[in-house]
């Protein structure tokens, strides 16, 4: 049978390394099938309209997050932002920032940070625009801008931005400096940082150690196949991305044979982590494209490769699934890859492969140039031969047996397909991940985008997502809202909105349901600053002082203000963030907006007009 000759391929490949070191990571990676316990239901239908629900178990983290975390986020936040402005002689705080921020009228606001894909790039640039809102910063702290991440009620990451989100989340929160470079003390099973030097394709000049190291990544998915599931270039993937942004790979095992480099550590594990166990980390949230033959041929966005109609999918602890009207449906995560009929997987859900899947670039670049040159030929072969569901069409693809398989047939496009080939999230030209956030059973009031996305031939982001995101909501509008953006993106250019945190939305009403979005686009270097965060999506190792730069810069252009003159204005949307949940809608003309405390005229034409 094919399948067993892969299986032979993929084990003799790695007779350089101990067997142990083969079955156990293998083992680990592949999922097992039980039946399922008693009362267990693989699909939940997530309704539209008023009837949008999230899961039970979603519902419950935030609420416990609300009540017990938020409060004193916020509270801590509210104090960064009035000595921030005190330092800076800027106007004072209105009361009702005090009233919305303290929870008087009932409820906190809800708020959420999407954060881009674009590789490491993106990865590191979204690292340091969170590390600008950290509250445990004290450089953020004075910025003004520190507690917004902990104020955070979700965190939503897409390709390379998924890398930080899913390893921020599964590493237990920590800094972002220890999250990138490792902590000072850490333990052979606890996170050793990202290791971004050692690259995804070459980590080693030593060609015996390199061509041992591809061996053992290829053994690893062995089990997975011979586990009757299919496989891809994307489990492959996964065990590459396992050893940078899963727990168990420190620099000093990274060739070691025997750990399990993360295999076995599963999305839904994440449930057990102490600081989501406890609330105190924003819900984690990555999202992924379907392709399908059966998608809109109309509706793709400027040359994307997938078209916006397609369902959009996000994986969370609890569930994965879409909030699209067409699906509108979620299967339970720790049960994803079941087959059904009372039988269940578990294992499936290996946070690597969730990140691999988010970030399979595979169908639109050249395999050799994101993986090691050995691994062409043996992924050729797996898809001539695999009789498991992944072939030449698929090889590209991350391959998912299908929970919604005859779910919502009028609607659904995939409903008659028994697997669902997901690719990376940005590949319908949304490359910043807001469509979780826009679901409107989560009630988020403001979105904090970070696009790092490389839109322009020099790799600066140019606001392609933001146009892209508005023409997809045209296509759902009574699920989604979006603000009016500018459509083209010499606009966005010529009036420098990818220069300075940008907001859009501001006269949009209550009725519209549209979030505000507080666009902070990798758009120049601040402050005439030499460029150093446009590198290519394309370069897969960088030394520690390359990031150090690169964070830097990050931290700059979050927290500059917009240049004025030869001035930078004090970082006053803090202000404005607060005046638009208390005047939603309200024009600018209005009375309500000149109610900032000894705000001159110029100013209020500063914080209105220029940042909205």
């Amino acid at each position: 049978m094919p399948g067993l000759v892969i299986s032979f391929l993929l084990t003799t490949l790695v007779f350089a390394w101990p067997v142990a070191s083969q079955v156990a990571a293998a083992a680990a990676y592949a999922p097992t099938l039980t039946p399922c316990p008693p009362g267990t239901s693989l699909v939940r239908h997530a309704g539209t309209g008023p009837a949008q629900s999230v899961s039970t178990a979603e519902a419950a983290y935030i609420s416990s997050r609300r009540s017990q975390v938020l409060p004193s986020a916020w509270a801590a936040y509210l104090a960064n932002v009035q000595a921030n402005l005190n330092a800076s002689h800027a106007a004072s705080l209105p009361s009702y920032v005090s009233d919305i921020l303290s929870g008087s009228n009932g409820s906190y606001p809800g708020f959420g940070i999407a954060t881009s894909g674009g590789g490491y790039r993106a990865a590191i640039v979204g690292a340091g625009v969170l590390n600008a809102l950290d509250g445990r910063n004290t450089s953020s702290a004075a910025a003004g801008t520190g507690g917004l991440l902990q104020s955070a009620t979700y965190l939503a990451g897409l390709s390379g931005g998924s890398w930080l989100v899913t390893s921020l989340a599964q590493a237990n929160f920590p800094t972002l400096p220890d999250l990138i470079f490792g902590p000072s003390n850490t333990s052979s099973d606890a996170f050793g940082g990202w290791l971004a030097q050692l690259s995804f394709a070459t980590p080693s000049s030593d060609a015996v150690l390199e061509s041992a190291y591809v061996d053992e990544v290829i053994a690893e998915v062995s089990g997975k196949l011979d586990a009757g599931f299919p496989v891809s270039v994307t489990d492959v993937w996964a065990r590459v991305l396992s050893r940078h942004f899963v727990n168990g790979t420190s620099a000093d095992n990274f060739f070691d044979p025997l750990p399990t480099h993360g295999a076995g550590i599963t999305f839904s594990s994440i449930s057990g982590v102490p600081t989501f166990a406890s609330r105190t980390q924003p819900f984690p949230i990555i999202v992924a494209d379907s392709l399908s033959p059966n998608g809109n041929d109309s509706a793709y966005f400027q040359g994307a490769y997938v078209p916006l109609t397609n369902p959009v999918y996000e994986f969370n602890v609890y569930e994965m699934g879409s909030f699209d009207p067409t699906l509108a449906a979620f299967t339970p995560m720790e049960y994803l890859g079941s087959p059904g009929n009372s039988v269940c997987a578990t294992g499936f859900d290996q946070a690597c492969f969730m990140t691999a899947t988010s970030s399979n670039v595979f169908n639109s670049v050249n395999l050799t140039e994101l993986l090691p040159p050995a691994l062409d030929p043996i992924l050729t072969f797996l898809a001539d031969l695999s009789d498991n569901g992944t072939t030449l069409d698929g090889v590209d693809t991350a391959r998912y047996p299908n929970p919604f398989y005859g779910v919502q047939p009028r609607t659904f496009i995939d409903s008659n397909e028994t697997v669902l080939s997901l690719v990376d999230g940005g590949d319908d030209g949304v490359a910043t991940p807001y469509m979780p956030l826009l679901a409107k059973a989560r009630g988020i009031d403001v979105i904090l985008a970070i696009d790092a996305a490389a839109d322009t031939d020099d790799n600066w982001a140019a606001g392609v997502s933001l146009m892209a995101m508005q023409d997809r909501v045209s296509y759902y509008p009574t699920t989604y809202s979006f603000p009016p953006v500018p459509t083209s993106t010499s606009v966005m250019l010529s009036q420098n909105l990818t220069k300075r945190p940008t907001f859009f939305g501001c006269n949009s009403s209550l009725e519209s349901s549209e979030p505000l979005i507080i666009y902070i686009a990798n758009g120049g270097p601040p402050l005439d600053l030499p460029p150093l965060t446009n590198t290519s999506t394309l370069q897969l190792a960088y030394p520690a002082d390359q990031i150090d730069g690169m964070l830097s810069e990050s931290f700059d252009f979050a927290t500059q203000g917009i240049p004025n003159g030869r001035r930078a204005l004090p970082v006053q949307w803090l202000t404005v963030h607060e005046t638009y949940l208390e005047f939603r809608g309200v024009e600018f003309a209005n009375s309500a907006w000149k109610d900032i405390a000894g705000a001159s005229p110029d100013e209020l034409y500063d914080m209105y007009h220029i940042w909205c």
